[in-house]
């Protein structure tokens, strides 16, 4: 059998021939495809040439088809059927959905936005399992090679070639130990940069943050008695010492109520930050990828 060679063909004339073979009438034919009726004869005549076959004969009855025709109709439809079901969207239901959604994420945004999350995927997706990985150098190529889905954190640019959404804007409080002495009166620029500090460091980053920043504007400098690379040991570390720790203000307001702790404001002014999902762009217009977007927005609470 010699092989055909598609890209020579035009596909339409297998729609156009479909519709002849139901319509037996090439008026009807062409109503049924929103061409003219010399459109579709000039069709019929290019049909019978690609086939070497008259396909449709006029009879006292009208058209009527050729054996071959007769023998091509049920595939033919079965083609186009095929060909309509690979040009349509997949179709995507959360709840029967079996599979695992990769997601890059700060320990402390998952204790922020997981328990809202889990209890609407046990409701509208019970069979989406989540796995979490924490933010590292290559978050980028790991979204890009599909070796994570999502990525949540704070992204202050967008690079080409990804999506992202902000979901969150948050700022930043200092956390201190109930009875921290340095606290029994106003807490001033001066006597924040004096005290001991502990820092989050998720990654290894010796640049100026927020804070140093701040206080680098009033000429002040802090010593950082510690550094840690999680958002959970330090608020620990803090309750039973004399440090003091600025992180987010959400999580300040989380931890305040479930360790030993007290919320305190800075005496600096430090901004705010964004929290952003970010996507590759060849998961952009999957409905999976799109619903778990939005479900996971939607788990974010406008303010803290």
């Amino acid at each position: 059998m010699r092989e055909v060679n598609l890209s020579g063909i035009d596909l339409n004339l297998l729609v156009a021939l479909d519709a002849l073979l139901a319509e037996r009438s090439v008026t009807r034919a062409a109503e049924r495809v929103g061409l003219s009726q010399p459109a579709m004869s000039r069709a019929l005549g290019r049909l019978r040439a690609l086939f070497g076959d008259r396909l449709l004969v006029r009879s006292s009855a009208g058209l009527v088809p050729t054996p071959r025709a007769e023998a091509l109709a049920p595939r033919l439809r079965a083609v186009l059927a095929e060909v309509g079901r690979i040009v349509q969207p997949p179709a995507f239901d959360p709840a029967t959905h079996q599979g695992t959604a990769r997601i890059g994420m700060p320990d402390y945004l998952g204790l922020l936005v997981l328990p809202a999350l889990l209890h609407r995927l046990e409701r509208e997706a019970p069979g989406l399992d989540i796995v979490l990985a924490p933010p590292r150098a290559g978050t980028l190529a790991e979204l890009e090679a599909g070796d994570l889905d999502l990525a949540v954190g704070n992204f202050p640019q967008v690079p080409a070639g990804f999506f992202g959404r902000t979901v969150m804007t948050d700022g930043f409080a200092c956390l201190a130990r109930r009875g921290h002495p340095a606290l029994a009166g106003p807490l001033t620029p001066q006597i924040f940069a004096g005290l001991r500090h502990a820092l989050i460091t998720i990654r290894d980053d010796r640049s100026p943050g927020a804070v140093d920043e701040a206080l680098g504007r009033l000429g002040l400098t802090r010593r950082i008695a510690l550094r840690v690379p999680n958002f959970l040991a330090a608020p620990l570390i803090v309750a039973e010492t004399d440090l003091i720790l600025t992180l987010p203000r959400r999580l300040a307001h989380w931890l305040a109520g479930r360790a030993d702790v007290q919320v305190v404001e800075p005496p600096l002014e430090l901004g705010t930050f964004s929290i952003t999902q970010l996507w590759h762009e060849r998961r952009h217009d999957d409905p999976e990828h799109a619903w778990l977007r939005a479900t996971l927005a939607s788990a974010i609470t406008p303010t803290g």
